[in-house]
C-alpha cells in the first residue's frame, strides 16, 4: 500500500512526501523516518519532518473524530468498522484507562502498529480525555516515538555498516 501512495506522491519534493506519509494512519512516523533515511536525508531532518507531519493531524483529528464517527455510524458498514476499531483500541489501552493523559502519551510513544497519533486520538475520544490534555499527551508520545524509531534506525544502519566490513 505504501508503494501505491508513494507512486501518487512521486512528483512532490521528498520533504513533503515524508510529512504526508507520517500523517497517514498506520504508517505514521514509524514508516516515514525509514523512508526519509532511504531518500538519503540526515537523521535529524528525517526526525523533525516526520514528527511535524505526524503532529499536524492531531488537533483537527481530536476536534473532528467524534462528530464524524457519530455521522458515519448511521451506516451499517461504518458502524461495524468503528465497533471493530474501538474494540481493538480498548483492548490495547489499559494504561490509558488507568493513567489517562500520561497513559495516552505512553500508548502513543510505543512505536507499534496498534499505537500512534491516530490510535491516540481514538483512545482520547473513547476515554473522554479533555482536548488540551489529549493534545499534549499525543504530541509528547509522537516525539518519544520519533526518538525511539530514530534510535532503532540508527542502530540498524550502524549494524549493517559493521556487518558489511
Amino acid at each position: 500500500m505504501l508503494n501505491i501512495i508513494l507512486h501518487w506522491l512521486k512528483e512532490l519534493p521528498q520533504e513533503q512526501i515524508v510529512m504526508i506519509v507520517s500523517a497517514l494512519p498506520v504508517v505514521e512516523l514509524r514508516g516515514a523516518i525509514p523512508l526519509a533515511l532511504s531518500f538519503g536525508m540526515p537523521l535529524a531532518k528525517a526526525f523533525w519532518l516526520s514528527v511535524l507531519g505526524n503532529c499536524i493531524i492531531v488537533a483537527p483529528a481530536l476536534f473532528l473524530f467524534k462528530p464524524v464517527t457519530e455521522f458515519l455510524r448511521k451506516f451499517k458498514i461504518w458502524s461495524r468498522f468503528f465497533n471493530w476499531i474501538f474494540e481493538r483500541t480498548k483492548k490495547n489501552s489499559d494504561a490509558i484507562q488507568k493513567y489517562e493523559a500520561l497513559g495516552l502519551a505512553i500508548f502513543v510513544a510505543i512505536p507499534l502498529p496498534v499505537s500512534g497519533a491516530w490510535s491516540g486520538v481514538i483512545a482520547a475520544s473513547l476515554f473522554k480525555i479533555r482536548f488540551r490534555y489529549a493534545f499534549l499527551a499525543i504530541i509528547a508520545g509522537v516525539f518519544c516515538a520519533g526518538l525511539i524509531v530514530s534510535f532503532l534506525c540508527s542502530l540498524g544502519i550502524l549494524t549493517f555498516k559493521m556487518a558489511a566490513r
